[in-house]
């Protein structure tokens, strides 16, 4: 059938050329609309609900938000996790949802299950769903400085929110926007406890005086003379001066008493949960960029640049926007290393084509249909939705040498058919029906079996697709950019390869003899095959015995799930001990950032501690994120690596109380994503109890500090949080008339402050909040004597009705699946990730006594290693048994398969030894190199099957079956066509060389793909070189004398 549309496409020429020009303009199309991005979105689907319960500590937020709603998040379908966090006055649900599940049924499910639990929340608690993006949308970053002194903080942050974020978030696919740091402005009403109690006035009738004093009304339309007069009565609060003015009630000497006789008016900061800094050079306001999921960040961020250059104009005098993150400059890194890639490999395969053939216009025949595959690629890509990143493009890029395949053994095999055919009919010249026919045949012989061939690389990639999840989603535009590509070029091979021949492979043509490098390589192997046809049965031996010590190194190679890849940035992420005040965390996040801006190599730091105002980052006050930009690689001392980076920065920022963590941001906020873990490995324990889990992550803790390879090891404080407990005495409360809630309204009032209502500015809105002054409120002490006013007007104090006492508690409640949980963080350096983590959980197993009702869970990177290596362990032999019965399709005989398949240890091996010498552990990338390297090398047996057999039938055919005849078919299949052989090798291997060497962004991974691959490309050749003919004799000479 393959023979036929071979014949057909050289019949039909017109049409495939057509077709071809069709094919290539609509790959040009879509090339140009191929969104591009770093790395591919890896986040799973989620949804996140905030939930903001404002003043309330961590502990009654567990139990009255979080907890309802984690249970009954549970049974939303399609969900596999729900993570809680419980902070101080906001509750965060994150619900992790299967893969392939639509994020928008998702966020409608979880919508339709939140009404249920709606009722069961307390009444002051706001839930709202987060937005339709993840931590990894996080693709632009801003701050707002005033070069002018003129402004502070609060006036920044006012521009943020009011002005640019609104702005911004008009920006196409863009999610959110979300503000940081900064100071937000509030009204504070400073009540007089003295002066209340002097006129009578308890807290609850200044809140409903303030309330009623603030706000607008319309009175419908008057009709005046025929018009129409629309009514309104102003009312909202707009000055200092009109808060004081507030009636409060009438003496009886009708004297009205105001606001500002019984408290003090003033305007002051907003408590705040987030705090951001720029360069060590002091506090800034700023925002954050929060891309939807599945959108081109490329687009996405020019798009914002281009809208933040336009506001440049509407901002005050002396206030900049100062760029201090920023995807793109990855993107085009990324993109453009991997173009420079494909170009070195075009120019690569182009030289060693003609270098072989000594005949430009063969060459040229590879290098045409090589560019067309991979548009007819892209076409696919295209409208499938594959992201043009690191992984799709790598995918071509380790499909180039294979592509070429092909072409190059059809090219040679009508390079062998034109010579015959010259030296069958001398002196004549081959044109017109002749060289088509000449082309057709030449192009028939070999075409079905390269193009059976080309499937199993294509299939051989199947493993890949059953990787789920992470790994999965890292994975599979590699895994469907390679099949597109290698599937485009089967179908090229078969249609457009003959046609180009035809047209390309004219005039002379020179001899295989009369190439130097051809004879070199001829002189070279007859020799070594005569020795190996001599001994067949003790080379087959040597063969296995060097399969066998491949054992050695396979056994020193480490695991790990995931080259680390160099995104440019680095996040700076340490750890400081909990319950620090914001005044501290601001000092601190000063001093970590000036110390990282001494290192000459570093652009700009920008320090986060706390969390930016939005569902998709879920950070107490304590944890910092420094975002570090370096200058571009041209401007570094010379032999500084980014490796060295990390480790002088870790050198300099020495601060007492913060334990350093550095890491890739976008791989960070993945990892955060998908376990919550921000390390490489993290241990989980649930339970019931918080002091019971705290002891057990202790111990955790102090068993895994002593592997090796173990850099760090944290165990989150439960309960480093300090807290006032105050105790009330219902039996002294009911004796002065006083409820629970009448105490309560006090503590939370008085001492915690009530935001109550909000000004009305123009479009700006702050908020209006009560409390008691700092001085009767800074002291344990003080709190016991807090003025308490009774219904009845007797004034008591706090300390009558409750017991005040400072204790320990919870910074923040994680729970996973409604199960509290407490958190280990290990960082692993100079060791591999698997090893390392089963010394770890030995360490575990053999020291740490787990009571009844607790359990422990490892996650983190290690967590995708396990499940990419157990699924792997069943779909890699599917796929071979796949291989297998393609090569049966092709030959028709058990035998010949079973023999192909018995070369794809030795090609492995080369890949073994190759990653041992290089130091590199074995990873998914690594593994996804070992797949396509099976597919490459079963191909490269087929072809040296194929011309045995070619040799051996034709002897057959006429009548020569004798083992000389055997001998000689072997030696004519094998050395006449060492060129061919030579040829696939040289363009494969020539093909993976510039990724090898590559030093650009993506190329760690990239470099672990094509490792496997250059190292089997090296052992496979040598071995079906030898190995094969070896076994073709063994099993064929069995026959002949069987009928000799």
């Amino acid at each position: 059938m393959i023979a036929k549309l071979i014949r057909w496409s050289v019949a039909n020429r017109f049409l495939v050329l057509l077709a071809t020009l069709m094919a290539t303009s609509w790959g040009i199309w879509s090339l140009a609309r191929t969104p591009l991005d770093a790395i591919p979105d890896l986040s799973d689907v989620q949804v996140i609900i905030r939930t903001s319960y404002p003043g309330q500590a961590p502990q009654i937020v567990e139990n009255q938000v979080t907890y309802p709603l984690t249970t009954t998040m549970l049974s939303v379908p399609g969900a596999k996790t729900v993570r809680g966090y419980s902070f101080f006055g906001d509750s965060f649900v994150y619900i992790l949802f299967e893969d392939g599940t639509d994020p928008y049924w998702a966020r409608s499910r979880v919508l339709e299950y939140l009404n249920q639990v709606q009722s069961r929340l307390p009444p002051q608690a706001k839930t709202a769903l987060g937005p339709d993006a993840t931590g990894v949308g996080w693709v632009y970053e801003y701050a707002l400085v005033d070069r002018s002194g003129k402004m502070d903080l609060s006036q920044l942050r006012a521009l943020q929110d009011w002005f640019l974020k609104y702005e911004l978030k008009a920006v196409p696919n863009v999610s959110e926007v979300a503000s940081i740091g900064g100071m937000v402005r509030q009204y504070q009403i400073v009540l007089d406890p003295d002066k209340m109690r002097a006129y009578n006035i308890p807290q609850g009738r200044i809140i409903g005086a303030v309330q009623k004093a603030n706000q607008e009304t319309g009175g419908s339309v008057l009709e005046l003379g025929e018009a129409e007069y629309m009514v309104r009565a102003s009312g909202y609060l707009e000055s200092l001066d009109d808060f004081r003015k507030i009636p409060l009630m009438t003496t009886d000497a009708g004297v009205s008493v105001r606001l500002g006789d019984v408290a003090r008016i003033q305007v002051g900061p907003e408590m705040r949960r987030g705090i951001a800094e720029l360069n060590g050079e002091g506090e800034v306001a700023g925002g954050v960029i929060i891309m939807r999921s599945g959108k081109n960040a490329l687009e996405t961020i020019d798009a914002v640049k281009a809208k933040l250059e336009k506001l440049k104009a509407s901002l005050p005098p002396g206030v900049e926007i100062v760029a201090t993150y920023d995807r793109s400059s990855l993107i085009k890194r990324a993109v453009a290393n991997l173009k420079e890639k494909l170009v070195e490999e075009f120019i690569v395969v182009a030289v060693v084509c003609a270098l072989f053939l000594f005949h430009v216009r063969s060459a040229l025949v590879a290098i045409i249909t090589l560019p067309i595959g991979i548009l007819v690629a892209f076409i696919v890509m295209y409208y499938q939705g594959v992201n043009a990143n690191i992984m799709s493009l790598g995918g071509i890029a380790i499909a180039v040498g294979a592509m070429v395949d092909a072409a190059v053994v059809m090219i040679e095999n009508a390079h062998k058919h034109i010579e015959a055919w010259n030296h069958a009919h001398p002196g004549e010249k081959l044109a017109g029906d002749d060289h088509w026919r000449v082309i057709g045949d030449a192009a028939a012989e070999v075409g079905p079996a390269l193009f059976f061939s080309l499937l199993i690389i294509v299939l051989s990639f199947i493993p890949v697709f059953t990787l789920e999840a992470q790994e999965g989603r890292l994975f599979a535009p590699l895994a469907f950019t390679k099949t597109y590509a290698m599937a485009a070029a089967a179908g090229l091979a078969v249609t457009l390869i003959p046609v180009l021949m035809g047209y390309l492979i004219r005039g002379r043509i020179p001899d295989e003899q009369r190439n130097p490098l051809n004879r070199f390589l001829i002189a070279l192997y007859r020799p070594l095959l005569d020795i190996v046809l001599r001994f067949p049965k003790m080379t087959l031996l040597a063969a296995a015995l060097a399969a066998m010590l491949t054992v050695w190194p396979m056994a020193r190679l480490g695991g790990e799930f995931m080259p680390p890849l160099d995104e440019g940035d680095l996040l700076y992420m340490p750890s400081a001990l909990p319950g620090l005040s914001a005044g501290k965390v601001s000092q601190l996040l000063q001093q970590t950032d000036r110390l990282i801006k001494t290192v000459p190599e570093v652009e700009s730091v920008f320090g986060k501690a706390g969390r930016a105002e939005s569902a998709t980052d879920p950070a107490p006050l304590e944890m910092f994120e420094t975002m570090i930009q370096f200058k571009p690689r041209g401007q570094w001392r010379p032999g500084m690596t980014p490796d060295k980076l990390v480790q002088e920065l870790d050198r300099i920022v020495k601060v007492p109380g913060l334990s350093n963590i550095w890491v890739p941001p976008i791989r960070n906020r993945i990892d955060m994503l998908a376990t919550g873990i921000k390390s490489p490995v993290g241990v989980k324990v649930a339970g019931v109890n918080l002091q019971e889990i705290d002891r057990i992550t202790g111990d955790i803790e102090r068993a895994v500090k002593h592997v090796p390879g173990v850099s760090s090891a944290l165990a989150e404080r439960l309960n480093g949080g300090r807290y006032i407990d105050v105790n009330i005495d219902r039996d002294a409360a009911a004796r002065y008339g006083l409820n629970i809630s009448d105490v309560q309204s006090v503590v939370s009032a008085a001492i915690g402050g009530d935001n109550i209502g909000e000004t009305v500015e123009g479009l700006q809105r702050f908020p209006i909040n009560v409390r008691y002054p700092r001085e009767v409120r800074d002291s344990v002490e003080k709190l016991r004597q807090l003025p308490v006013l009774t219904e009845r007007g007797a004034q008591i104090r706090l300390g009558d009705v409750a017991a005040i006492r400072i204790n320990d508690g919870p910074p923040m409640l994680k729970s996973e699946n409604a199960r509290l949980s407490g958190w280990v963080y290990v960082d692993i350096r100079d060791r591999d990730l698997s090893s390392a983590v089963h010394d770890m959980q030995q360490a575990v197993a053999k020291e740490v006594k787990l009571p009844a009702g607790y359990s422990i869970a490892w996650s983190g990177q290690f967590e995708y290693l396990e499940r990419a290596t157990a699924k792997l362990k069943i779909v890699v032999p599917a796929t071979l048994l796949i291989i297998f019965v393609l090569l049966y399709l092709t030959f028709k005989r058990f035998d010949e398969a079973a023999l192909i398949m018995g070369t794809l240890p030795f090609a492995l091996a080369g890949g073994i030894w190759l990653l041992w010498l290089l130091d590199f552990h074995l990873s998914v990338a690594g593994g996804v190199g070992f797949i396509a390297l099976a597919g490459v090398s079963a191909e490269f047996g087929v072809i040296m099957l194929l011309y045995l057999k070619h040799a051996w039938a034709e002897r057959l055919a006429a009548g020569k079956h004798s083992e000389a005849d055997l001998l000689d078919a072997i030696r004519e299949g094998a050395v006449l066509r060492v060129r061919p052989k030579a040829m696939t090798v040289a363009v494969i291997i020539a093909g993976l060389v510039p990724i090898m060497l590559g030093a650009g962004t993506g190329s760690e991974v990239m470099q672990r793909i094509a490792a496997p691959m250059v190292g089997g490309m090296i052992t496979a050749p040598l071995l079906s070189m030898f190995v094969v003919p070896a076994a073709y004799l063994l099993l064929r000479r069995r026959q002949v004398r069987a009928a000799g």
